[in-house]
């Protein structure tokens, strides 16, 4: 139904910025939600941002608010998630996922990338 790839990940020092990209195949993007998830190695993967269908409503993990800004372009069929500030804990696989609700919870998303990795030095 929804094909979702990621890019724009890699190699960055401590207080860099990175802009990740999540390209969407279908025809009814609009009609999820989407959000952003990261799991480093032998952790869980966690929440990072999550944008509604029309994104008018966004929501960020305590961890990156501030730092991190989640964007979609319907016309383009992407999401976008802009990191600031960015720390070596932040480094991980990140992805993108699509979800009929609008939603904080990883398991109400049906759909999800590859990922792209992501990586802070110090």
């Amino acid at each position: 139904q929804l094909q979702l790839v990621e890019s724009g990940g890699g190699l960055v020092q401590a207080g860099g910025s990175l802009r990740l990209s999540c390209a969407a195949s279908g025809r009814a993007f609009s009609s999820y939600a989407m959000g952003w998830f990261r799991q480093a190695p032998g952790k869980e993967r966690e929440f990072v941002a999550a944008i509604s269908r029309s994104g008018g409503s966004t929501s960020y993990a305590d961890f990156v608010k501030g730092r991190f800004t989640i964007s979609r372009d319907n016309a383009k069929n992407t999401v976008y998630l802009q990191m600031n500030s960015l720390k070596p804990e932040d480094t991980a696989v990140y992805y993108c996922a699509a979800a009929q609700k609008y939603s904080g919870n990883r398991n109400e998303y049906k759909y999800w990338g590859q990922g792209t990795q992501v990586t802070v030095s110090s």
